[in-house]
C-alpha cells in the first residue's frame, strides 16, 4: 500500500514518537536501577532520590510510592507557579512519574539479595548506581518527550522567575537534601539516606550524563530518527 505525502509525513512522525517514547522508558528503567543500586550501597542516595528514600524509611510507603507522591507534589507546584502559562501537555508527567515509581520498586525487588558488606563493595554499588542514573538521565533528556516532574519543576521555576537552569538545578537538589536531613534529625535524630555517596552523586551524575549523551545517547538517538 502506497501512502500519500501527507500520510507518509504523519506516519514518520508517529514512528519517531514511538522510538523516542521507547528511549524514555529505557532511560527510566536504567535510572530506576541506578537508584536501587545506590540504595543497596547504603552510602546515601542521589539528591533527587534522597527525600523519597527518607520518607520511605519514616513511613510505610515504598521508595517507589514515595517517589510518586513527591512527583505529584512537584506537578502541583508547577501548576501553582505557572497558572495560565502552564501547558496541559505537562500533565503527562503524571503517568511518567507513576511508571518511574513502579520501576523503582520493581528494580529494588529484583536486586534484594544483593548484600555489599565491605566499604569497597558498597562504593562499587554506589558508583554503579551513579553511572546508571547518569545514563538514564541522558536517555530521558534526549528522548525529548516529557520531562520527569523534578526537571519539569526546575523548568517552571526558571520560567516563572527568569532564572538560569544550572544554578536552579543545584538549588533544587540542595533543597531536597536539606529537607531529607531535617526530616531525619527531627524524626530519628540522625541522617537517613544522606552520606558521602550523596555528595558523589551530586558531583558525578551530571558528568556521566554529559559524557553518555556525547558518546552513547546522541548516536543512538540519530539512529532512532533514521
Amino acid at each position: 500500500m502506497r501512502l500519500h505525502p501527507g500520510e507518509r509525513t504523519s506516519y514518520i512522525k508517529s514512528e519517531h514518537l514511538v522510538k523516542r517514547c521507547f528511549l524514555l522508558v529505557f532511560g527510566l528503567l536504567i535510572m530506576a536501577y541506578g537508584v536501587s543500586f545506590s540504595i543497596k550501597a547504603g552510602l546515601g542516595t542521589s539528591p533527587i532520590s534522597s527525600l523519597p528514600y527518607t520518607l520511605s524509611q519514616l513511613t510505610s510507603l515504598s521508595v517507589g510510592t514515595a517517589t510518586i507522591a513527591m512527583h505529584c507534589f512537584l506537578i502541583l507546584l508547577q501548576i501553582l507557579l505557572l497558572r495560565r502559562s502552564y501547558s496541559l501537555i505537562q500533565l503527562m508527567q503524571l503517568p511518567v512519574a507513576l511508571l518511574f515509581g513502579w520501576l523503582t520498586d520493581v528494580t529494588l525487588l529484583s536486586i534484594q539479595n544483593l548484600m555489599p558488606y565491605t566499604y569497597i563493595e558498597r562504593w562499587v554499588c554506589c558508583l554503579l548506581g551513579i553511572l546508571l542514573v547518569g545514563i538514564g538521565v541522558s536517555c530521558e533528556v534526549n528522548a525529548n518527550v516529557i520531562p520527569l516532574a523534578g526537571e519539569g519543576f526546575i523548568l517552571a521555576v526558571c520560567k516563572a522567575f527568569s532564572l538560569p537552569f544550572p544554578s536552579t538545578k543545584i538549588g533544587f537538589d540542595c533543597t531536597l537534601v536539606a529537607f531529607s536531613c531535617i526530616l531525619g534529625f527531627v524524626c530519628r535524630g540522625e541522617l537517613i539516606g544522606v552520606r558521602e555517596g550523596t555528595v558523589a552523586a551530586a558531583i558525578l551524575v551530571g558528568l556521566v550524563a554529559k559524557q553518555s549523551t556525547k558518546w552513547l545517547i546522541k548516536p543512538l538517538a540519530r539512529r532512532l530518527r533514521a
